[in-house]
């Protein structure tokens, strides 16, 4: 246990230090918040909306941030030490690869906790949002969110061979992920057809989750989020840690 804290506390000061995922994860989502507050303020989402646009943004404003750690952030370092032959020296130590990418995992929860809370006291403080359904619904919902994205994460760093190729891999699921999980775009407006077909992303699932949660609204079928995005973290995770390479 004593190790462990060392590792997360050494892992955690050397990322930190790259300053790439603090500029992504937490002050990107915030500066988001903040033209999108100086452009909206208050206003209701449409005309007799019982919620402003603030509120319903801020789950997406969410998942800006954990897409960032879990799609691009985590992937690229595990590759990177194991390019970089990091991998190799832990190999030789009585780490094993569960543990290891459990305190890369535990980093970018980290940073999504940060961002969250960042957001969301920012927002309350100066736009004064606030929360139409349940709050632990909410954060249940975010937290699976959270948990299945970075699993992805965990996924594309325990099995590609190099920094080059997780890259790769990570952008092609991060960009289609952001754009078409109603992060940005909103779900609502988007063709039926691509409304099914994106509805298989985890990220997608989630956001509706949040959505619902945070607004009051009802949500169809609430279990099949819940359902599609636990999958993928137990799939993701289980092929990462045994399909593992050290080098």
């Amino acid at each position: 246990m004593k190790s462990f804290r060392i590792l997360l506390k050494n892992e955690l000061k050397l990322n930190i230090r790259n300053m790439n995922m603090v500029i992504f994860a937490v002050i990107m989502p915030l500066i988001v918040l903040i033209i999108l507050g100086f452009i909206y303020g208050t206003k209701p989402a449409a005309d007799g909306a019982a919620y402003t646009f603030m509120e319903l943004s801020f789950g997406a404003l969410c998942c800006i941030s954990i897409c960032a750690g879990g799609l691009m952030g985590l992937p690229l370092v595990v590759s990177e030490y194991r390019e970089r032959k990091i991998l190799k020296r832990f190999q030789v130590t009585p780490i094993s690869p569960a543990k290891l990418l459990l305190i890369e995992f535990l980093i970018y929860v980290i940073y999504c906790i940060v961002s969250m809370l960042t957001l969301f006291l920012a927002a309350m403080l100066f736009w004064k949002i606030k929360i139409h359904g349940s709050f632990l619904l909410f954060l249940g919902s975010w937290l699976l969110t959270m948990v299945s994205t970075l699993s992805i994460g965990l996924l594309v760093g325990g099995i590609a061979k190099n920094m080059k190729s997780a890259s790769v891999i990570a952008c092609i699921l991060y960009f289609p992920m952001l754009m078409f999980s109603g992060a940005t775009l909103p779900f609502e407006v988007m063709p039926i057809i691509m409304q099914k077909i994106i509805s298989v992303l985890p990220l997608t699932q989630g956001m509706q989750l949040m959505k619902a949660a945070f607004l009051g609204i009802p949500l169809e079928n609430a279990l099949l989020p819940v359902i599609i995005m636990s999958a993928v973290t137990l799939i993701c995770f289980g092929i990462s840690i045994k399909c593992f390479k050290w080098e």
